[in-house]
């Protein structure tokens, strides 16, 4: 069926001086629905600027093996996606089922890495700890034929808020460092024999 995703960011308090980060749920399955086999023919739609994903867009299956996350790169923001849970749902086979993340390394040269070796009757579900990406990230079926389902965190982060913060702890440790009292040796005792 459907995953469900929130549409309400929440704000996650961050230590007392900084700008608090809002983490969107993101939640998509990858399962071909009839509804959105039009896109198996095509490039799949990019995400809106806030990095709400539509369940029923994102499918990988033999015959849709890929998807793309992107965000707006011209916002003043930073994004980070965390992949929680890679999981095989209802119809699948009890078949290898191979996940692989795509992106770029620092040569701008497209790499790709398997995260997840998926089957029926062994491993159905793999938890990732909140793996963390930079988008652009792409998804790539590379072995089996689904459905995946992964679940996830989009976080965004403001830079007019990094550098904030980064005002504060430079304002701070000014501070701390008039404060600090002048390091004096300890005073050795003798031992009587």
């Amino acid at each position: 069926g459907p995953c469900l995703s929130s549409l309400s960011g929440n704000a996650v308090p961050g230590a007392q001086g900084s700008a608090p980060r809002f983490f969107f749920p993101l939640c998509f399955t990858l399962v071909n629905h009839p509804a959105t086999s039009k896109h198996a023919q095509g490039a799949l739609p990019a995400l809106p600027r806030h990095g709400w994903l539509n369940p029923d867009r994102c499918e990988l299956t033999a015959s849709t093996k890929s998807y793309t996350f992107q965000v707006d790169e011209e916002d003043d923001s930073d994004h980070v996606l965390a992949l929680s849970v890679v999981c095989l749902t209802e119809g699948a086979k009890d078949e290898c089922n191979v996940v692989e993340v795509v992106g770029r390394n620092h040569e701008n040269q497209e790499i790709a890495v398997p995260v997840a070796n998926l089957k029926l009757s062994c491993q159905p579900l793999l938890s990732l700890d909140n793996f963390k990406l930079q988008p652009p990230v792409t998804f790539r079926l590379a072995a089996g034929s689904g459905p995946v389902h992964l679940a996830g965190w989009h976080q965004i982060t403001h830079r007019e808020d990094i550098s904030f913060e980064d005002d504060d702890d430079e304002d701070m440790s000014e501070e701390e460092e008039e404060e600090i009292a002048p390091i004096v040796p300890a005073k050795k005792e003798r031992r009587k024999q």
